[in-house]
This record gives structure tokens, C-alpha cells and sequence, in this order.
């Protein structure tokens, strides 16, 4: 399995991923990143500066994904770990575990301060990745990211 930086080619398979997930794994599709815009062009929403979307491809087909932003509505020095979600054939194998540190290895690189996520309480073995990487849990959200559905909020110190 490789981790790479996604290509414009890879739009249409991430937003699959992320849209089968949602589905098969019954989470609310309002106010999470199901309802956001960018789903169909993930490339051209990371193509900026202090921002990187990572796929994760196997034999040719892409099975998950996550990158860091500058977290939305925010003037602090603030990313936002965003679409993190893999298939069922790339969960149990520390491909997560992989992602998170290569997102947050390019968040320093960025010169970000801090790492926040937003997620959804169902998501009990995401918030243990998360713990075990160094996030906390916060009482209310940073920012403004129009996730509504997603009532856990963490960070990380970079």
C-alpha cells in the first residue's frame, strides 16, 4: 500500500471512499464532510498553500484518505486534520495510524501550532487513534467548519 499526495485523477475515487463510508457505515450524511462541496474536487481544495491531501492507494485503487488545512473561520495558527476515512479492507492494518503521523509530520512542516478534528461520537476507534497520537478532547469547537454533526472535538499541540 502506498501514501501519496492526491492527484486531480484521484477526485472521483476519494469522494467514493468517503461517500461509501458514510454509507455503510450508517453516520448522518448533514453537517459532516458528506454534505461538503469540496467532496468532487479534492484536489483543487488542498492545492494551496499550508494545506496537503494524502490517498492511500492499493494496487491501483485508492481506499482512504486525510489531509490538514488551515482550520476554517480561524486567525490562530490552527489546522484541521479533515477527511480522514477509510474502507473496511484498510481498517486494522495502522494505515490510520501512518496517515495521522504523515499529516501531522506536514502540519509542522507547515509551521502550524496546534491540530484540531472534529468527529463523530461513533466513531470509537478513530478517538482511540487519536488519544494514542497525542490529541485531547476540547468542551466546545474551534473555528467554523459548518460540521454540526460532529460533537467531538480534540486537539494536539504541534
Amino acid at each position: 500500500m502506498l501514501i501519496r499526495e492526491i492527484q486531480q485523477s484521484d477526485n472521483k475515487q476519494i469522494a467514493n471512499v468517503i461517500r461509501e463510508v458514510f454509507i455503510s457505515d450508517n453516520y448522518p450524511k448533514t453537517g459532516t464532510a458528506f454534505a461538503d462541496v469540496q467532496l468532487d474536487f479534492m484536489f483543487e481544495a488542498y492545492d494551496k498553500p499550508k494545506s496537503v491531501y494524502f490517498v492511500v492507494e492499493d494496487d491501483g485503487k485508492i481506499i482512504g484518505g486525510a489531509g490538514v488545512s488551515q482550520l476554517e473561520n480561524s486567525t490562530e495558527n490552527i489546522c484541521e486534520l479533515q477527511k480522514m476515512y477509510f474502507l473496511e479492507e484498510a481498517r486494522g492494518k495502522g494505515i490510520g495510524h501512518q496517515m495521522i503521523l504523515k499529516c501531522l509530520e506536514k502540519a509542522t512542516e507547515f509551521g502550524y501550532e496546534k491540530c484540531y478534528l472534529e468527529t463523530l461520537p461513533e466513531m470509537l476507534n478513530a478517538q482511540k487513534l487519536y488519544k494514542k497520537v497525542g490529541f485531547e478532547y476540547l468542551c466546545e469547537p474551534l473555528g467554523g467548519t459548518g460540521h454540526t454533526s460532529c460533537p467531538v472535538w480534540m486537539i494536539k499541540s504541534l
